[in-house]
C-alpha cells in the first residue's frame, strides 16, 4: 500500500511549544477588541486546550456575558475553535465572584430537570433536592443547612396544619399554634368548611357538624358512606352495589319462574 500523509494531532506538548513562541514575542493583537497588548502576561490562556491570541480584559468580560445569561459550559470565542473555556484555569484571572457565579451556574445545569427547591429562610437559601422520588408529592422538608421546616410544594415556610392554598393567608400566633397542634394530634379538616374533626376511635367516615361526610383517611368527600383511597373499601363498595342489584332483580326472576312454570302446565 501506499504511503498516506497524516497530518500531526495537537498535543499539550505543541501547545507549550507555540504558547513559548508566542510569549516570546511582546506584542501580540486581540482578536476581540483589535487592539495590540504589549504585555505578553496579559494574553489569556485556556489551560493546555487551545492558544489564541486574546487579552484577559476581553475574556473576563466575554465570561461575565455568558454567565449572566447563565451558559454554564463557555466555549472558546475562536471562530474555529470547539474547545471550552476551563473553569479552574480561569480562576486565577477572574474576580472571586464571577468564580462562584460560574459554580452556581454549572450546578444549576448539573441538576436541571431535577425536582429542587431553595429554602425560604432569609438567611439560608440552600439549593434543596427531592431525594424521596414523585415529583410533586413532597410538602414537608426540612432544610439540612438551617434545619428549618418549609413547604417543599409552595415554597415557602412549614404551614403546619393548612393547605398550600391557605399558606398565604396571614394568621396570628394563635392561628399558627393551632396548626401546629392539629398537625402533632393528626387532626382532618372537614373539606367543605374546613373545621378541624378528631376521630376518637370507630369509623374512618367521619360526619362534620356542617353535614358533610368525608374520609378521615384521605380527606375526601364520600357519597354513600364509601370511599377509594383503600382497596378494602373499593372492594366492599362493589359487593353492596351488587347486593343492591339482586335484590332489585330478585322479584322480577321470581316473577318470570312462576310465569314460566304456569306456560308448561
Amino acid at each position: 500500500m501506499g504511503n498516506v500523509n497524516q497530518k500531526p494531532q495537537p498535543n499539550s506538548q505543541t501547545l507549550q511549544q507555540i504558547e513559548e513562541e508566542e510569549s516570546a514575542s511582546s506584542t501580540f493583537t486581540c482578536e476581540i477588541c483589535i487592539e495590540p497588548v504589549t504585555l505578553p502576561n496579559k494574553r489569556f490562556k485556556n489551560s493546555n486546550r487551545c492558544v489564541h491570541p486574546f487579552c484577559t480584559d476581553c475574556m473576563i468580560k466575554y465570561i461575565q456575558v455568558k454567565l449572566e445569561d447563565n451558559v454554564s459550559d463557555i466555549k472558546c470565542p475562536a471562530l474555529t475553535c470547539d474547545h471550552s473555556l476551563e473553569p479552574l484555569s480561569c480562576r486565577p484571572k477572574i474576580a472571586h465572584q464571577l468564580f462562584d457565579k460560574w459554580c452556581d451556574v454549572l450546578c444549576e445545569s448539573a441538576l436541571l430537570g431535577l425536582d429542587r427547591a431553595y429554602c425560604p429562610n432569609r438567611d439560608c437559601s440552600a439549593l434543596v433536592i427531592n431525594e424521596c422520588g414523585g415529583e410533586g408529592n413532597l410538602k414537608r422538608c426540612v432544610c439540612p443547612n438551617c434545619k428549618k421546616a418549609f413547604c417543599f410544594r409552595c415554597k415557602v415556610p412549614w404551614h403546619a396544619g393548612y393547605r398550600c392554598e391557605e399558606s398565604g393567608e396571614m394568621r396570628d400566633r394563635n392561628d399558627i399554634a393551632f396548626g401546629i397542634l392539629s398537625e402533632r394530634n393528626q387532626w382532618m379538616r372537614c373539606p367543605m368548611c374546613r373545621h378541624c374533626v378528631e376521630l376518637v376511635k370507630g369509623c374512618a367516615i367521619v360526619k362534620c357538624r356542617c353535614g358533610i361526610e368525608f374520609c378521615y383517611k384521605c380527606g375526601k368527600k364520600v357519597d354513600h358512606h364509601w370511599c377509594n383511597c383503600r382497596r378494602s373499601s373499593t372492594f366492599c363498595m362493589w359487593i353492596f352495589h351488587l347486593c343492591i342489584v339482586i335484590l332489585v332483580l330478585w322479584p322480577f326472576f321470581l316473577l318470570f319462574t312462576a310465569i314460566t312454570r304456569k306456560g308448561h302446565h
